[in-house]
């Protein structure tokens, strides 16, 4: 049985229901799932789990948000080199430039990304949802 971590920042809920979307995924494959926010994740805790899904809504400028998620997955950074990771969030505006930029970081932290990520515009629709969930069964 797989251990997978779905960590995730949601400022409107917006990336909370993606995350539970993909909790959902995983737990339909047989995993045995965490689901923990941003600040309730450390880097020590990314070795024990077989694969995490990280979920971040884009903010200001096209990043990720600056106050907790920013800092947890810097830290996490160091630690991610052949570790099977996915990556889900929603945006306002733009056309999806933070999740391209974190996809490009992730990779150049040897990172490997499991499936595709998943963007959705403001609140998931059904379409998203099931994306999610296809994202949660892909890191079983």
């Amino acid at each position: 049985m797989s251990k997978i971590a779905v960590v995730y920042w949601s400022g409107t809920g917006n990336t909370e229901a993606m995350a539970a979307a993909v909790v959902e995924g995983a737990k339909e494959k047989g995993a045995e799932v965490s689901l923990l926010t941003a600040t309730e994740f450390s880097p020590e805790q990314v070795s024990e789990y077989d694969a995490i899904a990280f979920g971040c809504p884009s903010m200001g400028s096209e990043q990720l948000e600056e106050s907790e998620f920013e800092p947890m997955f810097t830290a996490c950074e160091g630690r991610l080199s052949g570790k099977h990771i996915a990556l889900f969030g929603s945006y306002g505006w733009g056309d999806g430039e933070w999740m391209r930029s974190w996809e490009a970081r992730c990779n150049d932290d040897g990172a490997n990304l499991a499936c595709d990520s998943v963007i959705c515009n403001e609140a998931p629709d059904e379409e998203a949802l099931s994306a999610c969930r296809a994202l949660g069964a892909a890191l079983t």
